[in-house]
């Protein structure tokens, strides 16, 4: 595998790629690799002939107080782990994507209002921008994302829309742990303890999933749900909601294509989950 640290590199390859026919997908991530990016990279391997993986930690998507500074940086690892997984045609690790002075980014609205856009409103300004970035540094054909940060996809796909990007997105279902909890590289954070208790979130998710499809009011099902958890050891509920897949607006009712979303807190962990109705 090549491992590239400057745009020119990279964009020259993806050019050199494309005009002698062939496809190229992107898989950004932060790095720290785990399964749940193996399996995208695999999906990438299936999808064109080159496949290139990013790898930065995003300052611009972190607030205050959140863990930039001690956000995991594996290189070596990751590296070691793609090469063993069926590797890749390039690994893109710029020790910037930020030039000197950078002044202007992304401000998505839409999708990006909800949820995380409530909680965390600086974060898809942030991933917004060097994803649009990302996809001028490296112009490919397919760029794949998870389905376990469903609201970031939603609000890529938005912006490809929106802004006539050359770019076909696709998505790939959430990988869990064999007792459910959602493959993340924060999970590392949790505690013995809380490790133990995390599973319970996509557990309650499923069951008022099932609840709601039975016929039980949606948000007798949703309190029921959030008392639970909190009764359980869980912390802050950022929210645990019914909501339309297509523009991410709450559910009365259990709609077609609609989805339970979930940011809940567990110690100083703040987990992110989604389950489809």
């Amino acid at each position: 595998m090549n491992i590239l640290h400057q745009k020119t590199d990279i964009t020259a390859n993806t050019k050199k790629w494309q005009q002698a026919g062939e496809t190229v997908c992107l898989v950004p991530t932060m790095g720290n690799i785990h399964s749940g990016h193996l399996a995208l990279i695999a999906k990438a391997r299936q999808t064109a002939s080159r496949v290139i993986v990013s790898i930065y930690v995003n300052p611009t998507q972190f607030g205050a107080g959140e863990d930039f500074d001690h956000y995991p940086r594996t290189l070596d690892s990751d590296c070691a782990a793609i090469e063993a997984s069926g590797g890749c045609d390039a690994i893109y690790t710029p020790a910037s994507m930020y030039e000197d002075g950078h002044a202007t980014s992304i401000v998505p609205g839409g999708v990006a209002t909800p949820m995380e856009g409530e909680a965390r409103p600086h974060f898809f300004t942030g991933v917004a921008t060097v994803v649009l970035k990302l996809f001028t540094h490296i112009p490919a054909d397919f760029a794949i994302f998870g389905e376990k940060d469903f609201q970031q996809l939603e609000v890529i796909r938005q912006m490809v829309r929106d802004l006539d990007l050359p770019v076909q997105i696709l998505a790939h279902s959430t990988i869990r742990e064999a007792d459910g909890l959602a493959l993340s590289s924060r999970n590392h954070y949790l505690s013995p303890a809380d490790r133990k208790l995390a599973p319970l979130l996509y557990a309650e998710m499923q069951v008022t999933a099932t609840q709601i499809k039975d016929g039980a009011p949606v948000e007798a099902a949703l309190e029921k749900a959030r008392n639970r958890l909190t009764e359980a050891g869980f912390g802050a509920i950022d929210y645990f909601d019914l909501r339309r897949a297509d523009d991410l607006q709450i559910c009365r009712f259990a709609a077609p294509h609609s989805r339970i979303f979930a940011a809940v807190w567990l110690g100083s962990t703040r987990l992110i989950d989604n389950h489809p109705l």
